[in-house]
């Protein structure tokens, strides 16, 4: 009878991996477009989607507590120098890659068949800099997350704010569901909404999972249950190709060169950069930024300066160079 709650926990955490896969393609979300938007557009809706997601999640959590659901909480860790590098890493890795580790999936999903090279590329990065540099462990904090101390009437509230959030596009729409499956482009507002809750389901059924998390395990010789995080891994791929081929967004791009060495050398950094922190800016946004852990706020503001900075000197760089040439 444990064998099949189980399996059936596991099913459902699969299932939540390929509608998250979904999500993060038709929503293109990435923070490096976030960045983007803040900087050249003028916009924050990005930006403030991938926090909502983090507050989706932290809501989340409290409710899992109330009713006895929340076996243990993901650690936080200390902010120190190490976490300020892994950062600028993890803000650059981005950056030469054109897309975080969520833009990434969303891209291949749409066909840019070049962004397989950047998970591989990750895990190279935490491969390397754990054989050759061997960082200090991460130290954690002896206290516990404070919004997991909040009283229980804030669980509460929290679902009546989840009714009223939902409640909007059902009053808006009458066939929203309809909607989602046609419509080209989700807003970055119901993508990171979709990505939050089934990112939560999953914690709550398999564990804290995030694609990068279980690379770095990977590289470190942490991991646990192998096959089933690497099937997660493949749920999660699928979603993001079913995503684009239903939108009808997919199409078929050329391998080239220059494009996988690019991938390749920003999933390295990128790797790098979280394995320092530690956690990439999926793990950053959906556990650390939730629970409030200092770490995950400063490592997220970080990599979004960087990118900014870096986004800022290129296009100045490009502008001004002559006609024909490349940087």
């Amino acid at each position: 009878m444990d064998i099949m709650i189980r399996g059936f926990a596991f099913a459902v955490a699969a299932l939540c991996a390929v509608t998250m896969g979904f999500a993060i393609q038709r929503g293109a979300t990435c923070t490096v477009a976030a960045v983007d938007e803040v900087v050249h557009g003028g916009g924050v809706s990005r930006l403030v989607a991938l926090v909502e997601a983090s507050a989706w999640v932290a809501g989340g959590l409290l409710i899992a507590r109330e009713i006895g659901w929340l076996a243990q909480a993901p650690s936080g860790y200390v902010v120190n120098l190490w976490t300020v590098a892994g950062s600028l890493l993890l803000g650059l890795g981005a950056f030469v890659n054109r897309a975080c580790v969520f833009g990434a999936i969303a891209r291949f999903g749409s066909g840019e068949w070049a962004y397989i090279a950047t998970p591989l590329g990750f895990y190279l990065g935490c491969l390397a800099e754990a054989r050759l540099i061997a960082p200090p462990a991460p130290q954690s904090l002896d206290a516990g997350s404070v919004v997991l101390a909040a009283p229980s009437f804030v669980a509460w509230l929290v679902v009546a704010l989840f009714a009223w959030r939902l409640a909007i596009p059902l009053i808006r729409h009458r066939n929203v569901m309809r909607e989602l499956m046609t419509r080209h482009l989700w807003s970055p507002h119901a993508s990171t909404t979709v990505i939050g809750v089934t990112f939560l389901s999953t914690m709550l059924l398999v564990g804290a999972w995030s694609y990068t998390d279980a690379l770095a395990e990977l590289a470190r010789g942490m991991a646990h249950s192998v096959p089933a995080q690497a099937l997660l891994l493949v749920c999660l791929l699928a979603g993001t190709l079913v995503g684009g081929w239903t939108a009808g967004c997919f199409r078929h791009t050329r391998i080239r060169a220059a494009s996988v060495l690019r991938c390749l050398a920003g999933g390295m950094l990128m790797g790098c950069g979280s394995l320092l922190i530690p956690g990439g800016n999926d793990g950053l946004i959906l556990v650390g930024m939730p629970l409030l852990w200092p770490y995950a706020w400063v490592a997220f503001a970080t990599m979004c300066i960087v990118i900014g900075v870096a986004s800022v000197v290129q296009r100045r760089f490009t502008i001004g160079a002559p006609p024909g040439s490349t940087i």
